[in-house]
């Protein structure tokens, strides 16, 4: 998908009003949003989708919303608005995915190894991007890949037939450095979901994010 603006996602957390946090982050320039909160029923998980994909629409209808994991609740909220599915590794299979949500779905997979992002590679028809992390350690997620820092970026840039967007821990000064590696985007959590004005965080992580691009 050649109009998907990776260069600031954010994926909600838990605590606070996630749905003003998603609608201030789209009003900031956020690509994507990304719903995610864990523990959550299927159920719980579309009615929090489906009141983030609303307000987000109004705000700023360019902002994707996709679900995580679940592609069921994914599909059950594409006429709502909702844009496609974020999958780990264990998740249902990409393909099969694509398959269920359609060509205009936007589909992206959790990488972080070179192994991962060559894996990726063989499903590069049926995907518009992969995450890439831990870029440092991070309470929101214990994945047991070894940390990437700055320097493991470049090369899963060059490996991976996707864009690749960074996260773990990343925050808005980080984004620069992290454009400069090569990566499409980062993707942040906590900086956002803590910020004391959300929309402005995100504005000066895409701005960040431009700075180090044109390096």
């Amino acid at each position: 998908m050649t109009d998907l603006d990776l260069r600031c996602y954010f994926v909600t957390g838990t605590g606070g009003d996630i749905v003003a946090r998603a609608r201030d982050a789209a009003r900031g320039g956020a690509g994507v949003i990304q719903v995610r909160s864990k523990p959550i029923s299927a159920r719980e998980l579309y009615d929090l989708s489906l009141a983030v994909v609303r307000e987000v629409r109004e705000v700023n209808p360019a902002t994707r919303v996709l679900v995580d994991d679940r592609v069921d609740v994914a599909l059950a909220l594409r006429d709502e608005g909702v844009a496609g599915v974020h999958l780990g590794q264990d998740d249902l299979d990409v393909r099969v995915a694509r398959e269920l949500l359609g060509p205009d779905a936007v589909i992206g997979l959790t990488t972080g190894t070179l192994d991962l992002v060559r894996s990726a590679n063989d499903l590069s028809d049926a995907l518009d991007y992969v995450g890439a992390g831990p870029f440092r350690a991070t309470p929101t997620k214990v994945s047991g890949r070894p940390l990437l820092g700055l320097e493991g970026y470049p090369a899963l840039v060059a490996e991976s037939a996707v864009p690749v967007v960074a996260i773990g821990d990343v925050t808005v000064d980080d984004a620069a450095d992290l454009a400069a590696t090569g990566v499409a985007g980062v993707a942040i959590v906590r900086g956002i979901m803590q910020a004391a004005g959300a929309r402005d965080y995100v504005s000066d992580v895409v701005s960040e994010f431009e700075r180090g691009r044109s390096r």
